[in-house]
C-alpha cells in the first residue's frame, strides 16, 4: 500500500479515506500479479505494461473504470448493484457498500483479456 499512501493521506474525509484503502488493499491481496501504480494521479492497478482497473474519489463517491469495453460488458450487472455509470467508469456513492463480487469479475475479465498485451489502453 505504500504506493498509495501519498493518494490515501490526500482523502480529507477520514471514512472516506479508510473505504477506499479497503477497496486497494483487498484488490491487492486478492490479485498479487497486479502492479499498483499511480498515473495521472489516480491509484490503478497494471498486469505488466497494460491498465486493468483505476480509481479516483470525489466528494460524492468513488469512480472506478475498467475502461469503456469493461463497462459496456458488465453494464447491466453495475446497475443491478444499485451504481450508476458513464461510458468510462462507474460510481459507487459513499454510503453505498462496494461489490467485491463484481469488481473481481471485472479485474478477471480484463486480466484475461489483456493477456499479453504491450499496450496500456484497449
Amino acid at each position: 500500500m505504500e504506493q498509495f499512501k501519498l493518494y490515501l493521506d490526500s482523502i480529507v474525509n477520514l471514512e472516506h479515506r479508510e473505504k477506499m484503502k479497503s477497496l486497494l488493499k483487498w484488490i491487492q491481496n486478492q490479485y498479487q500479479d497486479l502492479i499498483p501504480v499511480i498515473k495521472w494521479n489516480q491509484p490503478m492497478f497494471v498486469l505488466g505494461d497494460t491498465f486493468i482497473i483505476g480509481f479516483s474519489v470525489s466528494k460524492q463517491h468513488i469512480a472506478i473504470s475498467p475502461e469503456a469495453y469493461g463497462i459496456q460488458e458488465f453494464s447491466e450487472r453495475i446497475q443491478s448493484s444499485g451504481y450508476t455509470h458513464t461510458s468510462n467508469l462507474f460510481r459507487i456513492l459513499w454510503n453505498q457498500e462496494i461489490d467485491y463480487e463484481l469488481i473481481s469479475e471485472m479485474i478477471r475479465f480484463k486480466m484475461f483479456d489483456k493477456a499479453g498485451s504491450d499496450s496500456f489502453w484497449k
